[in-house]
């Protein structure tokens, strides 16, 4: 088309040093050629993982420090072959659920439970989670063992991290920092966006509650404790502080290469 063009021009003694072949084309039909957009770009972030390859590996597959080959964990990857048969999604401390389950004596052999996770603890197929939510006023807490098979779906209802790793406070918490609303509909999250932390912090209930939630052990954040301690409290917390502990080399072991090689593990297993 090129060659073409600048044949036609040489042949009419132009000595132009630039040619434009729009203008070539306006000449031969007398119209000037439709514009065509180019095509948008498409930006893909890199820095983060696609779903299908977020390397989401449940706690409960990783065996307690000190134990690098334990024989009950290795008899029970049972867990993967439970995964095939039910979609068992990626969920954290702090996040909405629906759950499933068969029950002969319920309407449709079947009901369903929505709830706030407020526990996930565990290791193997003795992995379970706890769902609270506050029904007619009353606090209901349901533990659902994640490999139950009664269980018939689990839902992720809305993605948020919390900033302890527990919720077991929210018992002694105001009752609207566990109310969600049964009908509920999915609060849709980006493939690629990080799931999002909520910092808030809880209003608790007058004293006693049912633990010491202040003890350094919890490592509660959710609460501000400055407005439920007295001096002579925080006197006892300071007490049973251990810094040290924060570094003894022995009481965290590094697990690393054991996750790395279980999701490899469990990764190969799930593709067949």
């Amino acid at each position: 088309m090129a060659a073409a063009c600048r044949k036609v021009w040489e042949a009419r003694g132009a000595c132009c040093r630039y040619f434009s072949v729009s203008a070539f084309l306006r000449c031969q039909d007398g119209q000037p050629p439709k514009f065509t957009p180019p095509p948008k770009p498409v930006i893909i972030d890199e820095s983060k993982p696609l779903a299908a390859e977020r390397r989401f590996l449940g706690p409960e597959f990783i065996p307690p420090g000190g134990r690098k080959k334990p024989l009950r964990f290795y008899l029970e990857r049972d867990m993967i072959q439970r995964r095939k048969v039910l979609n068992i999604p990626e969920f954290y401390v702090g996040h909405i659920l629906s759950v499933t389950t068969a029950d002969p004596h319920a309407p449709g052999k079947k009901s369903t439970f929505v709830g706030i996770c407020i526990q996930y603890s565990g290791k193997g197929l003795g992995a379970t989670f706890k769902l609270r939510n506050i029904i007619e006023g009353q606090g209901v807490e349901i533990c659902f063992e994640i490999y139950n098979p009664l269980i018939q779906e689990i839902k992720v209802l809305k993605l948020e991290k919390r900033l302890d790793k527990t919720l077991m406070y929210l018992r002694d918490a105001l009752p609207e920092y566990s109310t969600i609303d049964v009908n509920m509909a999915p609060v849709s999250l980006a493939a690629n966006a990080e799931v999002p932390v909520n910092k808030m912090k809880v209003k608790m209930k007058p004293r006693p509650w049912s633990m010491h939630w202040e003890h350094p052990k919890y490592q509660i954040q959710g609460i501000n404790f400055d407005f439920y301690l007295t001096e002579e409290d925080k006197a006892k917390v300071k007490a049973w502080s251990k810094p040290w502990q924060e570094f003894d080399m022995m009481r965290h072991s590094d697990k690393t290469e054991i996750k790395k090689k279980i999701w490899e593990e469990v990764n190969a297993e799930l593709k067949n």
